[in-house]
Parts: structure tokens; sequence; C-alpha cells
């Protein structure tokens, strides 16, 4: 596979699974976004990058 689409997939997991802590109420919004932020650096996602939710 791809490493571009694994790495694709990988930060979506990662995201979806962070999405479903902040409807559970475990983690807040911001907690949320700096979740995102080291989610997209890890995978190689630019800040700005249309794959980001």
């Amino acid at each position: 596979m791809d490493e571009f689409l694994q790495n694709m997939i990988t930060y979506q997991v990662a995201m979806s699974t962070a999405r479903r802590l902040v409807s559970l109420g475990i983690i807040s919004e911001e907690e949320y976004r700096e979740i995102d932020t080291i989610m997209a650096k890890k995978h190689g996602l630019s800040l700005d990058s249309i794959y980001r939710l």
C-alpha cells in the first residue's frame, strides 16, 4: 500500500476515535484540536491539508 494512503488511513482512524471521545465527553474540543495537530504532523499532513476535518 502507498505510504501516503497508509498515513491517511491511520490519521483518519485516530481522529475518528478522538471524535468519539469528544462525543462521549471524555475529552474537550480543545484537546481534540491538540490531538488533531499532533496526528497531522505525525502522519505527514500539512496543517492546512484538505484531508483534515
